[in-house]
């Protein structure tokens, strides 16, 4: 990805920036409860209009209906505190793609900057239409997409509108991709992954992909029990997918021909029924009651994977390794995660993570600022770790082109 061209070599000066966010940040009516996704564009943002650019800010926000008038879905509300985090004044343009939204970009002075209305108010956006790609495209001289996080969509302001200007990746695009390359295309080895989750058969993708480029995998959750399942293990009234054998048995196939180890728990946490406080007991992975669910890795299973990763140079985490919104079976997944926090902090191990629950388990664990990065995306993220090629990224891929 080395030949994606970066808005910082670029001359901004005077040049309006066409810029695509991710500022789907999640509300409470109308207030921002996590203000991340914002502050952290915000910081990359700051010394392009400290250099004299001007900023036409493009995002989605929420899941509304095309041409829904209702206001609910409006960006208006996040202009507070976006001026806040960039430090500058926001104005708001109604419209994405209309006179008037030209005419407030045209006016824009050095230093200055412009929110577009919501793009998913248009249908041009989710189909991808080059229509509306070219109306957005008048609103700017250098098109840049800084939105990792919505790269894995074909959208019109994230791949047509590519097209049409000068493009370059921002700030948190670069920082994204080169981190998550570090950890998966060049990583520094041994090198493993801690996939968890609910099913192998949202991850199977994935779990083919790394099988076949890092060194070890330590698989928890959901999916942890499947392959013991298809290794012979009762599961009681646990979480698992007996019509996934044959997938176990390929992913297998395919780690032991790459040299990849799978580390599955040793010993599991089992209770009869989920929830906070259940009684809960350590037994061994193989003697699951029948009325009993396996919830989390035991503790012979942690100090294995903990010693799996005090001799990895590189580990990339998403999911969890038990149901760890509830306790007692967070503990694996907490555990485990201050271990990776430790490796990172220590400058002993690069520690890559993201996806949803991961960041939610990172959190709670208290250690999310220790990793040596943790991806925001969603979709974008799993789809990088299936070895997908990103439209949002390939639109961008090329010759740099001359602003």
């Amino acid at each position: 990805m080395t030949d994606i061209p970066r808005i910082s070599d670029f001359d901004v000066a005077g040049k309006r920036l066409l810029v695509r966010a991710d500022l789907n940040v999640p509300t409470d009516g109308d207030t921002i409860t996590d203000a991340t996704r914002i502050t952290r564009f915000a910081a990359g943002m700051r010394p392009l209009l400290q250099r004299g650019a001007r900023l036409v800010i493009l995002t989605h926000f929420g899941r509304p209906t095309a041409g829904d008038t209702s206001g609910e879905f409006s960006v208006d509300m996040l202009r507070p505190a976006l001026s806040e985090a960039l430090g500058v004044p926001v104005a708001f343009a109604e419209t994405s793609n209309t006179a008037a939204a030209l005419r407030q970009s045209n006016d824009l002075q050095d230093g200055e900057v412009l929110l577009c209305e919501n793009l998913r108010l248009n249908a041009g956006e989710t189909s991808n239409d080059f229509g509306y790609a070219t109306a957005l495209a008048r609103l700017g001289d250098i098109y840049v997409n800084d939105a990792f996080s919505c790269a894995h969509r074909a959208h019109a302001s994230t791949e047509a509108l590519a097209h049409l200007l000068p493009a370059a990746a921002g700030p948190l695009m670069i920082e994204e991709i080169d981190a998550l390359s570090t950890a998966l295309d060049a990583p520094k080895r041994p090198s493993v992954a801690i996939i968890g989750g609910a099913k192998v058969s949202s991850k199977i993708a994935v779990l083919k992909n790394l099988v076949q480029k890092l060194d070890g995998i330590i698989i928890g959750g959901g999916m942890a029990n499947t392959f013991l399942f298809a290794n012979g293990a009762p599961m009681g009234t646990s979480l698992y997918e007996a019509d996934q054998v044959e997938t176990v048995a390929e992913i297998k196939a395919l780690a032991a021909k790459s040299g990849c180890a799978l580390h599955l728990p040793k010993d599991v946490i089992v209770a009869r029924e989920f929830r906070a406080g259940a009684r809960a007991r350590v037994i061994d992975a193989y003697a699951c009651p029948d009325d009993c669910m396996i919830l989390d890795a035991g503790p012979q299973a942690l100090a294995a994977f903990q010693n799996v990763l005090t001799d990895a140079e590189t580990v990339l985490w998403n999911g969890p390794l038990g149901a760890f919104e509830v306790p007692p079976f967070d503990q694996s997944t907490v555990l485990l995660a201050r271990s990776a926090a430790d490796l990172a902090r220590e400058g002993l191990a690069t520690c890559v993570a993201g996806g949803g629950d991961t960041v939610a388990a990172l959190n709670m664990a208290g250690v999310a600022d220790d990793f040596t990065y943790v991806s925001s995306a969603g979709g974008a993220f799993l789809e990088w770790l299936e070895g997908k090629t990103l439209p949002g990224i390939a639109a961008l891929s090329g010759p740099a082109k001359a602003a």
